[in-house]
């Protein structure tokens, strides 16, 4: 059983930075995929980005891309989401996700392919 658990969220400008980081409980073994989610008020939850902790390769939704990266840390078994010229748009409850064996659904972007779930961070981006 593999726990998530996300921080660094708060109140920021329009423009600014925030980086959350997503500790895990355990190991993150090399066959992971590791991403970030996230749902807005009314909206449904969507993916943001994603990491293969086997080679790096990230993947992002078109929305944050340019803007947003996702990079690890194998010795502290935590990955971050840095976020850069934030927008109001990009408000929203930020989730932490682990999927054990993406090769079984061959997407990284899927919410069911997920098994594990941090409880949320809240980011609200307003001046």
């Amino acid at each position: 059983q593999v726990q998530l658990v996300e921080s660094g969220g708060g109140l920021v400008q329009p423009g600014g930075p925030l980086r959350l980081p997503c500790a895990t409980s355990g190991r993150i073994f090399s066959s992971y995929v590791m991403a970030w989610f996230r749902q807005a008020p009314g909206k449904e939850c969507e993916f943001v980005a994603a990491i293969m902790w086997s080679g790096g390769r990230t993947y992002y939704a078109d929305s944050v891309k340019g803007r947003f990266t996702i990079p690890g840390d194998n010795a502290k078994n935590t990955v971050y989401l840095q976020m850069n010229s934030l927008k109001a748009e990009d408000t929203a409850v930020y989730y932490c996700a682990a999927d054990r064996n993406p090769v079984v659904t061959g997407t990284v972007d899927k919410r069911y392919q997920y098994d594990y779930w941090g409880q949320g961070t809240q980011v609200t981006v307003s001046s």
